[in-house]
């Protein structure tokens, strides 16, 4: 099923493998789209339990070689402030379930230099995006997104003061209730994105999934109504579970 209002394409699957597929093949698609139109596919990763069994799938045998690994580059929308090779660190995961296994080139792979204070991370992951598109637009291929239960996304939490954030491309975060720095993506540099995707999957995140479709704008109490592309498309994957309320 799939509909279209002011909030994005809602698409909503199957739970489990059906639904992994289909996101699965939607990024293999934009990719091949991305280097016919700009030569190369830039995308930016998320962390999460929905991302990871995508990571799984994509470096299986039968997915693997779908995807045009050489012309693609990785980014990473947010990154929790622990170690490198810290289970709780989004890229480490990435790294073990999917890069290490296909054909990407290792200087193909940006990661947020967390080895480093919070904000001079955040300074040197933002110089580092603005060389990738050599003073370009800074505008992604496609981005992905999870969708937290109280409706953050990155790192974007509510009542944080990056939410206001309107000049830099990435910021870091002190985020109370985990006692834990990150360092995020702003609204502003994910909004100028090609594509944006959110993987919403879960009974668990049914409810905040239609406060993010029908309850007014309140982006300070709900961050995931900041994502709204400039000029790209935003599209929301949810299995039945997560969309039973919309």
């Amino acid at each position: 099923m799939s509909v279209n209002n002011t909030n994005g394409e809602l698409r909503v699957f199957e739970a489990g493998e059906t639904y992994i597929k289909e996101v699965a093949e939607f990024i293999i698609d934009i990719a091949h789209k991305a280097i016919e139109e700009r030569g190369r596919f830039s995308i930016a990763l998320s962390g999460g339990n929905t991302p990871n069994q995508l990571y799984t799938l994509l470096g299986t045998d039968e997915y693997k070689e779908k995807m045009p690994w050489k012309h693609s580059f990785v980014f990473w929308g947010d990154e929790r402030c622990v170690a490198l090779d810290d289970k709780l660190n989004n890229a480490h995961v990435a790294v073990t379930l999917l890069l290490d296994k296909v054909h990407v080139p290792w200087l193909n792979i940006f990661t947020i230099p967390v080895n480093l204070q919070p904000d001079e991370a955040a300074i040197q992951y933002e110089q580092t995006i603005r060389n990738y598109f050599n003073n370009e637009t800074p505008a992604f291929d496609l981005i992905l997104l999870g969708l937290g239960e109280n409706a953050h996304t990155a790192s974007l939490f509510p009542g944080t003061e990056v939410l206001q954030e309107q000049t830099h491309l990435v910021k870091a975060v002190y985020v109370d209730e985990q006692k834990m720095f990150r360092v995020t993506m702003t609204a502003p540099l994910i909004n100028l994105a090609h594509n944006i995707a959110f993987l919403v999957t879960g009974q668990s995140k049914a409810e905040v999934l239609k406060t993010i479709f029908t309850e007014p704008y309140q982006p300070e109490k709900y961050p995931a109504q900041l994502i709204k592309p400039v000029n790209g498309k935003l599209y929301w994957f949810a299995d039945k579970a997560a969309a039973a309320l919309v």
